[in-house]
């Protein structure tokens, strides 16, 4: 008799997305049961972006949907969930979460979750990523890494980050091309790969690996991550915040009076 897979945190949906209401330490309790269970997953960090995209795009929605879990990875999102009567969540950033897991896969020794690096600006800026988990984590065991095209992938690039992956024999594949880019890949890649768990970190690539500073702790704390984002990459951002942040307070603003008006009937 087989059992059942393990149960994830409880979650609260935010414009039809199901978001968790936990913390670090419960999603990464999660995660090492999917392993220990032989389960296979995928789970993304959700911020304001994904969240909105997936609004727009039937495609993307699919994909988000379709994760094992979603984890609450903006300010912003956290608030919203608070505002619903979801006290309980905190925000679950994706940097911070890959950086805790590694810490605690360090720490686990040989016997620890193996992972592998699935991502980066190119293979220069994923080795250097390599060498400082290695550094920070000591006893980390990563056991391969990848970086894709920025363009997508042909058929022959699927199957060789297959075998490599497969090959590999990791228990976590942590995936930094971006949202929603890194969804569609873990939603279409999840059946042919036998690795517990993919989880897409976004930007934690390029953050870890040195190359893209992290806005101040007191900005991330009052959602004001956006704006640092914003003044150091303005040509790549200012559209997608310009676009999707006003749409998400409205979006949410009408998802709030509903559930007023729902409750109070």
């Amino acid at each position: 008799m087989t059992s059942s897979p393990p149960s994830p945190p409880p979650r609260a949906e935010i414009l039809g997305i199901p978001l968790a209401v936990s913390d670090y330490e419960q999603v990464m309790d999660w995660m090492d049961a999917m392993i220990a269970a032989e389960e296979r997953g995928y789970m993304t960090a959700a911020a304001v972006n994904l969240v909105m995209s997936a609004e727009e795009d039937p495609e993307t929605r699919t994909a988000v949907l379709g994760a094992t879990l979603a984890v609450p990875d903006g300010q912003p999102i956290v608030w919203a969930l608070h505002a619903l009567g979801h006290s309980r969540a905190t925000r679950v950033y994706g940097p911070d979460l890959m950086a805790l897991y590694c810490a605690r896969a360090a720490a686990a020794g040989a016997g620890g979750p193996s992972i592998y690096l699935y991502g980066g600006r190119d293979r220069g800026a994923l080795e250097l990523l390599e060498r400082n988990l290695r550094e920070r984590f000591p006893g980390l065991r990563i056991v391969g890494g990848f970086s894709p095209p920025f363009r997508a992938p042909t058929p022959a690039e699927d199957e060789q980050a297959i075998a490599e992956i497969d090959g590999s024999g990791a228990d976590v594949v942590w995936v930094g091309t971006g949202q929603p880019k890194q969804e569609l890949w873990m939603h279409r890649m999840r059946p042919r790969l036998s690795a517990a768990l993919l989880v897409g970190v976004g930007a934690a690539f390029d953050f870890h690996a040195g190359l893209v500073p992290q806005a101040p702790p007191w900005m991330q704390r009052n959602g004001l991550e956006w704006t640092y984002r914003l003044y150091r990459e303005p040509r790549r951002l200012w559209r997608r915040y310009a676009r999707h942040n006003p749409r998400f307070v409205a979006g949410f603003a009408r998802q709030y009076l509903r559930e007023r008006r729902d409750h109070r009937d």
